[in-house]
């Protein structure tokens, strides 16, 4: 049986499933991945993406840091493909549990994936950094400058940017999601940020599934590895 036809044995036999992504589930949708050869941080900027995207540079250059995330975050025009829609599907049917993100492009919720957590935030929640009121990306990226809120405070988006914290209930549960799942299915990620890859230490299972175009440093622990594309991995399970 090849690769793909084990991973659809597994999905058929579990009723327990945990699914965790990261920005090759949504390259396929046309979002760049930031560490793939093509992806932002080899392109040209005043400043290099993962300064820009620091606390320090929000806090210092906001509008700079403005500028960049309007033109290059703000994918709102992307849509759910392939490996989105059959998660969504499989959670429907009771097999999935959760899933487990490390975008913050909302298409998971777009696809109809009920049980996300969002381990790096979202562009679709933004607040009021003075009164909390929330505003959406679409005012986000019609807005120039540094976005204000009606109350006069400055409007910082919900994502967890270089030199913050990941939010600690958002991580607990995933970390309880992991370590419960009978099946834990890895895709579209390098496991190679940290605290992020480090989830994968909590799964104590048998079934481990990796599927992301290139080796991970993570392929020597699992139970089934696809070097393939997410989309065309889901499109056949």
């Amino acid at each position: 049986m090849d690769t793909i036809g084990q991973l659809k044995e597994l999905v058929e036999q579990s009723n327990n499933i945990v699914f965790f992504g990261g920005a090759g589930v949504s390259t396929e949708s046309g979002i760049p991945d930031f560490r793939s050869v093509d992806g932002l941080y080899h392109q040209k900027y005043d400043y290099p993406p993962e300064m820009i995207l620091s606390h320090t540079f929000y806090m210092s250059k906001t509008e700079e840091f403005y500028r960049f995330y309007r033109d290059k975050m703000l994918a709102l025009d992307a849509k759910p493909n392939a490996a989105h829609l059959k998660l969504a599907e499989l959670e429907q049917k009771g097999k999935l549990k959760a899933v487990i993100t490390q975008n913050i492009d909302g298409l998971h919720q777009a696809a109809g994936s009920k049980e996300v957590l969002e381990l790096h935030g979202s562009v679709h929640r933004n607040y009021c950094q003075k009164c909390k009121k929330l505003y959406d990306a679409t005012f986000i990226l019609e807005t120039e400058g540094v976005p204000t809120c009606s109350c006069g405070g400055s409007i910082k988006p919900d994502v967890v940017l270089y030199e913050e914290g990941l939010d600690h209930y958002t991580m607990q549960k995933a970390l309880d999601y992991i370590s419960n799942a009978d099946v834990l299915i890895i895709g579209g990620t390098s496991l190679a940020v940290y605290p992020a890859a480090g989830l994968i230490d909590y799964y104590h299972g048998e079934k481990l599934v990796l599927i992301n175009k290139s080796e991970t440093p993570m392929d020597h622990r699992a139970d089934l590895v696809i070097h393939e594309s997410i989309g065309k991995v889901f499109d056949c399970i």
